[in-house]
């Protein structure tokens, strides 16, 4: 996976068959190789990523980041890229192991209620913001590196997910969640995408 064209070049020149281009709306983990230029991680967004990577290497391109529809999925082909990678639709899925509440959280959210934070891990990942990031964030208080943050803020959210409350847990989720408002099997959620990139053509 990679955030940025340099970084496409050095994974192809790696050996690698294949790199995500992970766009700054995918939520979860950034993708990025050195925190060292980018504090937050890389922060490009797929549909301007995609073109350029595609355009810098030789090896196949997957588009990931803000992609949950058909439409998205044509947008990235045209782009150039040679599939999708689709993380937070699928999260809501039926058969996702996420948490009931995290799932509401998700279909509860908009494109503006996600923040990339370090606060849970220590390394930057979007997620939906909520009480815990907000307050450690006020207090000025510098994360832990990775692992470290993710090991003292693992029994906060394990213990807040045992209580239901959705303020204290990690809610990883890109910027395309304002469609996403119920629960579905993953097949449907597949033959859906399916049918939306098919209608673009007529």
């Amino acid at each position: 996976m990679i955030t940025t064209v340099e970084e496409a070049k050095l994974a192809e020149a790696s050996g690698a068959h294949v790199v995500v281009a992970q766009g700054s709306e995918a939520g979860g983990h950034r993708s990025t190789f050195s925190l060292d230029q980018h504090s937050s991680g890389a922060q490009v967004g797929t549909m301007s990523l995609v073109p350029q990577v595609v355009d810098a290497i030789r090896i196949p391109v997957i588009a990931a980041g803000g992609i949950v529809d058909g439409r998205g999925l044509i947008a990235s082909l045209v782009l150039g890229a040679q599939g999708v990678q689709i993380g937070t639709r699928f999260v809501t899925a039926k058969e996702s192991g996420a948490h009931a509440v995290y799932k509401q959280a998700i279909f509860g959210s908009s494109e503006e209620s996600t923040v990339v934070t370090k606060i849970f891990s220590g390394r930057p990942a979007r997620g939906i913001n909520n009480r815990f990031i907000r307050e450690f964030e006020q207090s000025g208080i510098e994360p832990l590196p990775f692992p470290s943050q993710n090991t003292i803020t693992k029994d906060i959210r394990a213990a807040a997910a045992k209580v239901e409350n959705p303020e204290f847990m990690s809610l990883w989720a890109g910027q395309s969640t304002r469609s996403l408002t119920e629960e579905k099997a993953a097949a449907e959620i597949v033959q859906e995408i399916v049918k939306e990139a098919n209608e673009v053509f007529i």
